[in-house]
């Protein structure tokens, strides 16, 4: 199993990220196949009450590698720009 996680920095306008990420990433990233499981959730804390150094995360799970490779998901993953002014990281993981 393979695990893309997506990790948001702090946007310079929460509503404008929230607004687009709700109405316009979630519906493109929605076509991407082979997704078998998705949670996505806002940042809250830290362990240490600091500020944390996200804003939201994503993840996405996937049967194998070659499952995440679609145009949808280079779509998905090319819209990020669009409304990620905090910036992006973007992780891909073989799951033991």
């Amino acid at each position: 199993m393979v695990k893309v996680t997506v990790l948001y920095g702090p946007p310079s306008g929460p509503a404008a990220f929230e607004d687009y990420y709700a109405n316009s990433h979630l519906p493109i990233a929605a076509k991407t196949p082979n997704v078998r499981r998705f949670e996505a959730g806002r940042v809250i804390g830290t362990p240490d009450a600091g500020e944390p150094p996200y804003y939201r995360m994503a993840e996405l799970w996937f049967d194998s590698q070659e499952d995440l490779e679609s145009q949808e998901g280079q779509a998905t993953a090319a819209d990020i720009r669009n409304f990620a002014t905090g910036g992006a990281t973007v992780l891909i993981t073989q799951l033991d």
